[in-house]
C-alpha cells in the first residue's frame, strides 16, 4: 500500500510562524517576490495550518514546491470568515503569479479575485468553482472512502460502524456516501448486515456537529455512537474528529479512520493505537504538480480530480492495528482497488467531483 512522504509536524509549525505576512508587490515584475524569486500565496480557511486536515497538507505540498523548485510559498492564515475576503485581497497585492485557497469559504473571494486579475493563476482546494484562471483542486474520496467502509465493517466485533460530519456539505458527504457503499458491498460478500450510524445516503441527511473546530462536540457525538455499539468510527470533520479519537481512547474496543492526512502522523501521539487507517487526499503532490505548471507556463482552469488510479485518493496503512486485519481481508480490499481503478466498480455520490 503507497505510504505518502509526509514532513514533520514541527516543520509545519516553525513554517506557519513565520509564514503569516505577505511580500510586497513585486518590483521584478509579476509573480516575483521582492528577491527576484517566484512567489506562491496561500490562504487559509477559518481552520488553519495545524488543521491536520487539506490546509495543513496543502501548506507541506507548497513547502515541498518551495524545496523542489526554489519558489517563495508563504501563508495566510485566517481566523475567521471576517480574514478570508481580506487575506485573499492581500495574496493578491503581494504580486504573486499563484495564488491558493482553501476550502469551500473561500469560493466567492477567489471567484470575485481571479475575475479582476485575469493575468494571475488562482488554485482552490476541495471546492468547485468556475473561472478561466481558477484551478478546482478536488478529490473523489468516495473511492477511498469505499475501501475504508469495506475494512470497517471486517473488523467490526459489534456489527456497528458510525460515521459523522462536521457539515452537510459535498466535500464532507462524497467521504460519507463512499463508506456506506464500501460496507454494503462487505455486507454483500459476507452475507453480513454490518450497520452504519450517522449517515443515510439515499436522504443525504445525517449527523453533523455544525463545525469543524470544536472537539467537544466530536466527543459527544461518538460517545453516543458508541453507547449504541459502534466500534470503528469515520469523522469527517477536521479537528473535530479529534474528539472521536478521544472518545475510542477513553472508552476501549474502538478505533478510528481519520481523513484527508494520515491520522497515525499527524494526531497527536497518545492516539495511535485507536487510528486503524485514513481515507488520504494526496494533496501534497497536486500543489507540486501545480506550481510545476505555473512555472512551465502550462497553468489551466482543468480541475485536478484525485482518484485512486492517479494516486490522489488512496487509505493509509493499518499500522499499530495491523494485527487486526485479516490478510485474506487485505486481500479482498486490495481486489477492490484494482476493480474501482479498472472501472468494474463505479463508485457513486451526489457529491462526486
Amino acid at each position: 500500500m503507497p505510504r505518502r512522504t509526509r514532513i514533520g509536524f514541527g516543520a509545519v509549525l516553525a513554517a506557519a510562524s513565520i509564514a503569516l505576512v505577505a511580500c510586497a508587490p513585486a518590483p521584478e515584475g509579476e509573480g516575483a517576490d521582492a528577491s527576484g524569486e517566484t512567489c506562491v500565496r496561500m490562504v487559509t480557511n477559518s481552520g488553519g495550518l495545524e488543521d491536520r486536515s487539506f490546509n495543513q497538507s496543502s501548506w507541506e505540498g507548497l513547502q515541498q514546491a518551495e524545496s523542489e523548485y526554489g519558489i517563495d510559498a508563504e501563508a495566510l492564515v485566517s481566523t475567521g470568515e471576517t480574514d478570508l475576503a481580506p487575506n485573499v485581497q492581500q495574496a493578491v497585492d503581494s504580486g504573486c503569479q499563484l495564488i491558493v485557497t482553501v476550502g469551500w469559504e473561500l469560493a466567492e473571494p477567489t471567484t470575485d479575485q481571479a475575475a479582476k486579475h485575469p493575468e494571475l493563476d488562482f488554485a482552490i482546494v476541495d471546492e468547485t468553482v468556475e473561472g478561466e484562471n481558477i484551478k478546482p483542486v478536488v478529490f473523489d474520496t468516495a473511492q477511498a472512502a469505499y475501501l475504508a467502509g469495506y475494512l470497517a465493517a471486517g473488523v467490526s466485533k459489534t456489527g456497528v460502524v458510525a460515521t459523522f460530519g462536521g457539515g452537510n456539505q459535498p466535500p464532507v458527504t462524497l467521504f460519507m456516501d463512499g463508506f456506506v457503499d464500501g460496507v454494503a458491498k462487505y455486507n454483500e460478500v459476507h452475507g453480513a448486515q454490518v450497520r452504519v450510524l450517522g449517515w443515510d445516503k439515499q436522504a443525504q441527511d445525517g449527523a453533523f456537529t455544525g463545525d469543524f473546530e470544536d472537539i467537544n462536540k466530536g466527543k459527544a457525538l461518538s460517545e453516543g455512537f458508541i453507547d449504541q455499539g459502534a466500534d470503528v468510527i469515520l469523522p469527517v470533520a477536521g479537528q473535530v474528529g479529534e474528539g472521536a479519537a478521544a472518545a475510542a481512547l477513553e472508552r476501549g474496543g474502538v478505533s478510528v479512520i481519520w481523513v484527508d492526512s494520515d491520522g497515525y502522523e499527524t494526531l497527536p501521539a497518545q492516539f495511535r493505537p485507536i487510528v486503524l487507517t485514513s481515507v488520504l487526499k494526496n494533496t501534497q503532490d497536486a500543489m507540486v504538480e501545480i506550481v510545476g505548471d505555473v512555472l512551465g507556463d502550462e497553468f489551466t482552469n482543468e480541475p485536478y480530480v484525485g482518484t485512486l488510479e492517479n494516486e490522489g485518493v488512496e487509505i493509509a496503512p493499518y499500522h499499530d492495528l495491523a494485527g487486526i486485519v485479516p490478510a485474506e481481508l487485505d486481500g479482498e480490499i486490495e481486489g477492490l482497488r484494482q476493480a474501482i481503478i479498472s472501472g468494474e466498480i463505479v463508485v457513486e455520490s451526489p457529491s462526486a467531483p
